[in-house]
């Protein structure tokens, strides 16, 4: 699955996972707050709020940062974000989406423009790629919850559209709309996901040589350095081999 499992594999190049760790929290409280916001305060009433806690949980975000973060949902003085997506393109005309979670728009336009420009890419117009990707669910199992025959029968009977297997875990795919009923689900026959989210899916990928791997991938760390910035999705791939050589 080009684009996301490859971010992933950015993510945990030299340590980036340690280093990153306070910044990673800070994604994670904001979007806990925006769904405490967005709906009630208990994860259990609270579809979207259940997985911003399960995938808190699963980066061992302490309990207090996770109840500070419910809380500031309520709090009157509280910061207001909203959710703004920015599109473009990078190295190699790889089309990117970049998801964030904003309380000063122009703050965040600006730095996701400078990224862009900075490193090889020119951000576009809303719209101007998203064309080129399907929305999404995205529920990611590590390989410890079974092997591949037990993934696939357990997304199968939970109604998932499809399932990748490879030796960093398992990715099953759903339609957008059936996300949390899915992960319910599978939930009780797999325990408790790595990941589950809404994903932007490329229907097309792009294969990248070394030299726009290397400032794509530069692009893709400035961008997620922001603190305003959730996720960024692309439609690249990189190649295993080509990923171990860049990481060294």
């Amino acid at each position: 699955m080009a684009g996301h499992s490859k971010f992933k594999n950015i993510m945990h190049r030299k340590g980036a996972q340690d280093k990153k760790r306070s910044g990673l929290f800070s994604k994670l409280s904001r979007e806990i707050t925006v769904a405490a916001k967005m709906g009630m305060p208990d994860p259990d009433m609270n579809p979207r709020l259940r997985l911003a806690v399960n995938a808190a949980k699963a980066q061992s975000m302490p309990k207090d940062n996770i109840q500070r973060a419910i809380d500031k949902a309520s709090a009157s003085d509280g910061e207001n974000y909203e959710e703004v997506r920015y599109e473009g393109y990078g190295p190699g005309g790889v089309a990117l989406i970049v998801e964030t979670l904003t309380d000063n728009r122009n703050r965040t336009a600006t730095n996701v423009r400078t990224a862009f420009s900075k490193n090889g890419g020119n951000m576009g117009t809303e719209g101007s790629v998203q064309h080129g990707f399907e929305r999404k669910g995205l529920i990611e199992y590590p390989t410890s919850a079974g092997d591949e025959e037990k993934i696939l029968e357990a997304a199968m009977e939970a109604g998932a559209d499809d399932i990748e297997s490879s030796e960093d875990g398992h990715t099953i795919w759903t339609e957008a709309d059936q996300l949390h009923q899915i992960a319910a689900e599978l939930e009780k026959s797999l325990g408790d996901a790595e990941t589950v989210k809404l994903a932007w899916k490329p229907n097309i990928t792009v294969d990248m040589e070394e030299k726009e791997a290397t400032t794509l991938l530069k692009l893709v760390d400035a961008l997620d350095d922001d603190d305003d910035v959730q996720t960024v999705w692309g439609n690249y791939d990189i190649s295993d081999e080509l990923m171990e050589k860049l990481a060294g």
